[in-house]
């Protein structure tokens, strides 16, 4: 259909309420939506939302613990379906995308994924929140049937579907970071042998080497096969076009299915091609406000912008949902006329290899080095419970301090039950600007059954903390 015969949505009548257009309809998307209907009935602010996809308002964090079998029912994962937030007076235009922005014209150009059609939208306000998309490296055979990403709840659906109808049960998961951890779990659950192609030198390249290589040893224990230090160059199929394995310079590693956790990127092709403002990680920068930087009515959130690292004063990119629902509160707030600031973030993360915990927040050595500061570190080994209490179990506990001043700067735990959301603990006293002295006397909680008389993260606090005045007197 020809952009002349499209259906137009151009509003250019005066007096009439507001439009707030929102790019992207899942964690930050939606949520700002659904904050500015809060605050805006439907007769003041008329809200349109495309979402390209076929779901909208899902937990992309949940699709590992589904493929794996953890939750049954893929609808689990749907906070909010589209006629839920239809319900409530947002025009959510499903299987729509956003082709182009134009800031000037302030109008946004969409396309019907199924028809072809295509029809122009303006506004008056307008929430980006494009996420993120998986790095797919380019390399002979990525395309081929039985690779996978998992972004998605279509990725994850054609996963699983794989998987049923694969005859052999050998993985290779491409990748060791979250996802890629969580996704050779997932298989081994699933009965495959599995082995992860990692180019670092340790699984979870968001902890130090030291720490990374305990959550090596729990893969192993798991019947997860490591292969460290080693760069895919290409995958290889069979006589059907199928995967049949997974290259590097020096092996090759035999594979029914292949799935990609090598990370993401800010999905920002939009905003670049509307020369609107990228960092260095080519995220969106904006505003405490989440207000794009230079742009009165354009609002940014979620996967696609870099935020303020309250440790190092840097700005980074961080794709989870903890962040892009947060955004979502702040922009619907500010687009509905309120007032409200997203400040930043000390990147607090965790998750886990079957009963191993994995957590970390703040800085890593290189992070901190790479800022230009001076620490020194403290590692120490607990128990989550009282040691002579029933079911205590280990966990190690790295932490960064500065070495002059003694503010903790990061903090990173492997361990069992119990170890993982102790990291909360740290993430509170960095976002605090708090020295490891002072976290030495923290009133926490303590009873037999949730923690020693010392907690473990006190303890590394101690230990920081005489490392500091060592290192100082």
């Amino acid at each position: 259909m020809s952009m002349s015969a499209a259906r137009s949505d151009a509003r250019g009548v005066p007096g009439t309420r507001e439009r707030l257009v929102v790019i992207g309809g899942d964690a930050a998307g939606m949520s700002a939506a659904s904050q500015a209907r809060r605050l805006r009935s439907a007769g003041e602010l008329e809200i349109v939302a495309f979402e390209r996809g076929h779901f909208t308002s899902f937990s992309a964090c949940g699709i590992p613990y589904w493929v794996g079998g953890d939750v049954p029912d893929r609808d689990q994962l749907i906070a909010r379906t589209a006629e839920e937030h239809r319900a409530r007076d947002i025009d959510l235009r499903m299987r729509t995308e956003v082709t182009e922005i134009d800031v000037p014209g302030g109008r946004v150009r969409a396309r019907d994924v199924d028809s072809g059609a295509e029809s122009w939208t303006s506004y008056d306000k307008l929430v980006i929140a494009t996420g993120a998309r998986p790095i797919r490296p380019d390399m002979p055979g990525v395309d081929a049937p039985g690779v996978h990403g998992v972004q998605t709840l279509d990725d994850g659906q054609a996963l699983i579907d794989t998987l049923a109808r694969t005859r052999g049960r050998r993985a290779v998961v491409v990748g060791a970071g979250y996802i890629g951890v969580e996704m050779a779990e997932a298989l081994i659950n699933r009965g495959y042998e599995v082995t992860v192609v990692n180019r670092g030198s340790e699984p979870m390249a968001t902890l130090d080497a030291d720490m990374g290589r305990l959550v090596h040893e729990a893969m192993t224990g798991l019947g997860i096969t490591m292969v460290n230090d080693a760069e895919v160059t290409k995958i290889l199929t069979g006589g059907d076009g199928r995967v049949r394995a997974v290259a590097t310079e020096d092996a090759e590693y035999p594979a029914d299915v292949v799935v990609l956790g090598i990370g993401v990127r800010p999905e920002t092709t939009l905003a670049r091609a509307a020369s609107l403002p990228l960092g260095d990680h080519d995220g969106l920068l904006t505003d405490l406000a989440m207000r794009v930087r230079g742009h009165e009515n354009i609002w940014a959130g979620g996967d696609c912008v870099e935020v303020l690292d309250l440790v190092s004063g840097r700005e980074r990119h961080i794709a989870l949902g903890t962040h892009a629902n947060k955004h979502g509160q702040v922009i619907g707030t500010n687009a509905a006329g309120g007032y409200a600031t997203f400040p930043g973030v000390v990147g607090t993360a965790v998750s886990k290899v079957c009963d191993l915990e994995i957590a970390r927040t703040g800085l890593r050595e290189k992070d901190a080095r790479r800022a230009g500061l001076q620490f020194v570190t403290a590692t120490i080994e607990s128990t989550s419970r009282a040691g002579y209490y029933p079911d205590a179990a280990m966990m190690t506990v790295k932490m960064l301090a500065e070495r002059r001043t003694g503010r903790l700067l990061g903090v990173q735990i492997v361990g069992r039950e119990g170890a993982g959301k102790r990291v909360d603990i740290a993430a509170v006293a960095l976002t605090a600007g708090m020295t490891v002295e002072q976290m030495v006397s923290l009133d926490l909680g303590y009873a037999p059954p949730f923690s020693p008389v010392w907690d473990p993260v006190l303890v590394a606090a101690r230990k920081a903390a005489k490392a500091v005045n060592a290192a100082t007197s």
